[in-house]
């Protein structure tokens, strides 16, 4: 394209270059795709001034997920769950005013505070540091919060959790999307793709299209669930253990069989509203897409969809599908 450069500032025609960098961080080496342009004229290179894509923040986002550290949108959603400033928390946890607020925009955390952070998405820790050192809040705030954190640290005993207890004691890692198992953000998936019916087969493609276009878009995945390669396309590991708590035990999914001659398959109905509250705006803007772009798909063409994604093609049934594949996900 021709344009003015900003170097020779001469009309010129300016070369658009799309290449991958290698930066340090923190002895790191991590490999990033950066643009910029060349002017043909004078043979100087510039960035984009009007792009928003920032390499060093594409290096750090990898770092943390590399390393399974909080990314800067989760530590502000846990903020404001709470209806805590930025001052607030920072107070609470004993750090500068400045520090919380270079976290959320960007700057990647050390080590220490990241724990910190991590410890903080428990709501008996957080509550423990309320107690202590939330004096300073006003009175009305410091009850609320307290009275909150204990309806959690009490709901923390219900039965998806103590599931996730059972099924969910991996680390984060690539195979989970870098996320433990979040047992009531993948039961609210289920619901949100059931509402209108949905065949099982196709539901659980659904899931895993889900979890694994999150963490191609956003580095993380919704629900920190494993995906297993079957004979019909991926799917979430102990699906079955999972679908059977809410048919049977919840009693939120209502279950129909369907006959097609040759075979018979379920169809899922979901009883009750999926609470999408449980999910951030990003989240659920994935959720949609998915579900918009397979809304036409029936059960067969799902699954020859799902069978051509490298994920699954270079995998074995059994095998878990490492998020590792969701930079060539088709979607």
């Amino acid at each position: 394209m021709k344009d003015v450069c900003p170097n020779c500032e001469k009309i010129s025609e300016l070369e658009h270059i799309i290449t991958t960098e290698e930066l340090n961080v923190r002895g790191d080496i991590i490999k990033v795709e950066v643009e910029y342009y060349k002017c043909t004229e004078c043979g100087e290179e510039f960035e984009d001034p009007g792009s928003k894509d920032d390499p060093l923040e594409k290096a750090y986002r990898e770092y943390r997920r590399k390393h399974g550290m909080i990314q800067p949108e989760e530590i502000s959603e846990m903020r404001k769950l709470y209806g805590l400033t930025q001052k607030e928390l920072s107070k609470i946890v004993g750090w500068g005013g400045a520090t919380l607020s270079r976290y959320e925009n960007g700057a990647l955390q050390d080590d220490t505070h990241d724990r910190v952070l991590q410890l903080l998405k428990n709501p008996e820790n957080l509550h423990r540091l309320i107690t202590k050192k939330g004096s300073f809040l006003p009175e009305n705030k410091r009850n609320r919060l307290l009275n909150e954190l204990s309806a959690a640290i009490e709901k923390t005993c219900s039965f998806p959790n103590i599931l996730t207890e059972r099924f969910g004691k991996y680390e984060p890692s690539i195979e989970n999307g870098y996320k433990k198992l979040d047992i009531n953000k993948l039961f609210q998936m289920i619901k949100f793709f059931a509402k209108d019916g949905v065949l099982k087969s196709k539901l659980c493609k659904l899931i895993f299209y889900a979890d694994f276009k999150c963490f191609k878009d956003y580095a993380i995945s919704i629900s920190g669930a494993k995906y297993a390669h079957a004979h019909h396309g991926p799917v979430p590991d102990n699906y079955e253990h999972y679908f059977a708590t809410l048919i049977h035990d919840e009693k939120s999914i209502r279950v129909e069989e369907i006959d097609y001659g040759e075979y018979a398959g379920e169809k899922f109905y979901s009883e009750v509203e999926p609470d999408l509250s449980v999910f951030s705006d990003s989240e659920l803007e994935v959720l949609l897409s998915v579900k918009k772009f397979f809304q036409s798909f029936n059960a067969t063409k799902i699954r020859e969809f799902s069978h051509k994604e490298r994920g699954y093609n270079e995998t074995k049934v059994g095998d878990i599908i490492s998020f590792e594949y969701s930079n060539d996900l088709q979607i």
